[in-house]
């Protein structure tokens, strides 16, 4: 293969490989991607790839952790944009939020939340940082109930013995709120990543492909639940 000539030379080509990247996820799936496939298409070397992406994997961490990033941008940007005292809003609209991105961005979504990579396992230290910075606005919401006194979670079970280490090791990156308003944060995530997570895989029926009367109906559930007017 040729190289290209310096006026053919791709400016930025880091951001190239990981769109190109992208774009073979969105046609093939993320278990097909394949530098050589991505140096053919930007039409240069294979170890014109190596230089930044030493292997698969390590692209693979790389798209993990921008999509981590993206999707906690808009989380924080969206909490924000509502006063600080407003935290049944505020809740809404990072709830929101979040299906918006996902439909937004379903390759993204795929990556970080969806089905497993076979063979490939995400370095936790360098994916760490981005994933709890990406939940923090939802956290930090539910740790504003807790102490505006108006999260309600009677009966909430308590975290098992042996994993409030994993607990103290994720208010590193998400922010240092009470664990308890973490707990309560990763079921709301959870019951929100339920829907999103069928709707975009196309799993909705009876309700048809549009989720939205649904996810904004557990929206209002979830207020209801853990809000005390």
């Amino acid at each position: 293969m040729v190289r290209p000539s310096k006026k053919q030379q791709i400016p930025n080509l880091q951001e190239a490989i990981k769109e190109t990247a992208w774009n073979q996820i969105a046609e093939f799936g993320a278990p097909t991607l394949s530098l050589r496939a991505i140096a053919r298409e930007l039409k240069i070397t294979a170890p014109a790839i190596y230089n930044y992406f030493p292997n698969r994997d390590a692209l693979v961490t790389a798209l993990i952790i921008d999509a981590y990033t993206s999707f906690g941008d808009v989380q924080i940007a969206v909490r924000d944009e509502v006063p600080e005292t407003e935290l049944e809003e505020r809740l809404r609209a990072i709830g929101l939020a979040y299906r918006q991105w996902a439909l937004d961005y379903p390759q993204r979504y795929q990556l970080i939340f969806g089905t497993p990579i076979p063979g490939y396992v995400a370095p936790m230290l360098e994916v760490l940082p981005s994933a709890a910075r990406s939940l923090s606005a939802l956290v930090s919401v539910v740790d504003g109930l807790r102490v505006a006194n108006k999260l309600i979670a009677n009966g909430f079970p308590s975290i098992q013995s042996g994993y409030q280490q994993q607990f103290e090791v994720w208010k590193n990156y998400a922010g240092d709120y009470d664990i308890f308003s973490l707990s309560v944060a990763m079921i709301i995530w959870s019951r929100v990543h339920g829907l999103v997570s069928l709707e975009i895989s196309g799993n909705m029926p009876p309700f048809g492909v549009d989720g939205s009367a649904l996810y904004h109906y557990e929206i209002s559930s979830i207020i209801d639940q853990f809000i005390k007017k």
